[in-house]
């Protein structure tokens, strides 16, 4: 054989078992722990999503699923330590709206790109946004702080978790409908909003999480008046949503779902998303979101990169509109 068909040969058996070894290991997909990183701090709603849809995934594959909380920059940080790991399905992660769909829009420099460095394989789980009073404000119903807000402009305040997050976009979005005006103030996170809600301090919070608030809001301390959600959350039977109180397809929900870095091999998202379907039918994932107020939710890769897209346009316009900027 002469020395140039050898080289040629070799290449062919070369690419051949290289292909082969490729569908292996997907085939032999996971062959250890996978980790699952969390762009929050432990112990939150988001942390509680991750943890629930990492056991739910590692039950099924039989393989560890280990979570990172890699926090910072309203979630960019985690999101984009997903996008810059190797896209073997060995890093996976949990995002959300804030990063997915606002923080492009908001920063002038975000380090990663929603349509080209992921694969989205599953939305996860929503919360209503909710806005919730102290009692001393003037008004039981959305109604009311409408009417409120329109005959005293500027006076009424609310709490928001931080400029552009969904709660503060929620809230914007909301006035803009109305045709009101309200007062923003952003603190640091939700944790700080409690006390001063509770005291009276700020009048009204958009809050994204009722897991913070709801305790307060059955011991009467607060008043939860309205749901931004399509439906009433399960949480609050009674409290009506924007939409049944005088604003047609008004919607706003913060979203949770699973990502892997863009280049993992199909068969492997399709693992992923099977595992992550079925798990949670789990009377288990289901509690875990009871628990925190969250309704658990599963898509189709095609679904979630779709309503992704929709979501980036949707406050997209609304940031560039009202000229929101964090930086």
């Amino acid at each position: 054989m002469q020395r140039r068909d050898f080289i040629a040969v070799s290449a062919l058996a070369a690419f051949g078992s290289a292909l082969q070894g490729h569908a292996w290991a997907q085939a032999g997909y996971p062959a250890k722990p996978v980790r699952l990183i969390v762009p929050f701090p432990p112990g939150g709603p988001t942390d509680i999503m991750g943890r629930t849809a990492a056991k739910a995934m590692g039950d099924r594959l039989g393989q560890q699923f280990v979570v990172e909380n890699k926090a910072g920059a309203g979630g960019n940080i985690g999101t984009d330590a997903v996008a810059k790991a190797a896209p073997d399905g060995y890093t996976i992660g949990l995002s959300a709206i804030s990063s997915l769909a606002i923080a492009p829009h908001l920063y002038s420099n975000v380090p990663f790109n929603v349509e080209k460095d992921f694969v989205p394989f599953s939305l996860v789980g929503t919360t209503p946004c909710a806005l919730v009073v102290h009692p001393s404000v003037p008004f039981n119903d959305l109604k009311g702080m409408v009417a409120y807000a329109k005959a005293n402009p500027g006076k009424l305040n609310y709490a928001t978790s931080g400029i552009g997050t969904s709660n503060h976009l929620a809230a914007e979005l909301l006035q803009s409908v109305a045709g009101i005006k309200l007062s923003s103030v952003p603190y640091k996170g939700s944790s700080q909003i409690v006390p001063d809600l509770l005291s009276g301090t700020v009048q009204m919070s958009m809050e994204s999480s009722l897991a913070t608030t709801l305790q307060h809001i059955k011991a009467g301390k607060l008043k939860a008046i309205v749901v931004t959600s399509p439906q009433r959350a399960k949480a609050l039977p009674d409290v009506p949503t924007v939409a049944e109180s005088g604003y047609p397809g008004f919607a706003v929900e913060t979203w949770f779902g699973l990502v892997a870095p863009a280049g993992t091999p199909q068969a492997i998202v399709t693992k992923l998303h099977d595992a992550w379907e079925a798990g949670a039918k789990s009377p288990e994932a289901q509690a875990a979101f009871d628990n925190i107020s969250g309704n658990l939710r599963v898509t189709t890769p095609q679904q979630f990169a779709e309503f992704i897209a929709a979501e980036n346009r949707r406050w997209g316009d609304l940031i560039r509109r009202l000229g929101i900027k964090a930086d």
